[in-house]
């Protein structure tokens, strides 16, 4: 049975990846799971320089998931390459890291910094607040992917993801952007924007008063997402929000995604990753399915 896919170019031994923020960079997950497994390794953001991210509290559990308000904390790009990359090549899986800035020059800076590290794709997060835009998300303009991505790709070595924001009014209008400007790849969702209010302290139970929604709450959203950007556009697509079984990771496949990304099942269970592998595996045998690639985009209609 073959598992491998084509990503941007890039062989993937299967589809299974971890996503962004919900895996560290690997390390503090591989007591629990053996790296090689995986088809890639998605790191935690890197910006060009540390960020410290929100104040706490920064996460609340709600009903069918969790919200999150971390701000993309992270030690910077610099202690990423000197720490981080070494870890993950002595794995024999893809290295994809994930690209945070607040301002086109921030990701360009980061992007350059990489050019020349062992890693093997670029995941852009356009989710990040525009600080010139006052705070809007580069993801929730098209002009602004568009511009976003044909400057990441001029300074990147490496195949770009662009990781799209589903708080939009339509999700193929960012795709078709991200198309024009040059991306290699898509990846989406990412987090829905929700809040929790404790109604017992009557307070917001997130400092930042609202935070990313993930978990199987949002699954339905991100499987209908996939399938409508894998009808408007030609690029390859990691398929994630919600998948916490290997029927979600399928769903995402047959909608459209070439990939999948496991998130907040890693927190409920740290071998998630391994147990919706297994099961793809125990699917394609049980359905004569000799090559798992032939399952990207083989929806039909019922009837």
């Amino acid at each position: 049975m073959d598992m491998s896919v084509s990503l941007a170019g890039v062989e993937l031994k299967n589809p299974v990846m971890t996503a962004s923020g919900t895996f560290g960079s690997g390390e503090e997950f591989s007591e629990f799971v053996d790296l090689s497994e995986l088809g890639a390794v998605v790191t935690k953001g890197v910006a060009s320089v540390p960020w410290e991210g929100n104040k706490t509290p920064r996460v609340a559990e709600v009903y069918g998931g969790m919200l999150n308000a971390i701000g993309l904390q992270n030690p910077g790009v610099d202690v990423f390459v000197r720490r981080d990359i070494p870890f993950l090549r002595q794995y024999d899986t893809r290295i994809v890291v994930n690209v945070c800035g607040k301002g086109v020059s921030d990701y360009c800076e980061t992007v350059e910094r990489l050019s020349d590290q062992p890693v093997d794709l670029l995941e852009i997060n356009i989710s990040c607040p525009n600080v010139k835009e006052g705070g809007i998300a580069f993801g929730q303009n098209p002009k602004s992917v568009e511009e976003i991505t044909r400057e990441v790709k001029r300074h990147a070595a490496q195949p770009v993801i662009m990781k799209l924001s589903p708080n939009v009014t339509d999700i193929a209008e960012m795709a078709k952007a991200a198309e024009a400007g040059g991306a290699d790849a898509l990846s989406l969702i990412n987090t829905l924007t929700g809040m929790k209010i404790d109604v017992n302290r009557r307070t917001f139970a997130l400092a930042n008063r609202t935070g990313g929604l993930s978990g199987p709450a949002v699954h339905p959203i991100a499987v209908r997402m996939v399938y409508q950007t894998a009808q408007a556009v030609k690029l390859p697509i990691i398929g994630m929000g919600g998948i916490m079984t290997a029927e979600d990771a399928l769903e995402m496949m047959l909608a459209g995604a070439t990939a999948v990304s496991v998130g907040t099942a890693n927190f409920h269970n740290p071998r998630a990753t391994l147990a919706i592998l297994e099961g793809m595996r125990a699917y394609c045998r049980e359905q004569g399915v000799t090559e798992i690639a032939s399952l990207i985009g083989a929806v039909r209609d019922a009837g």
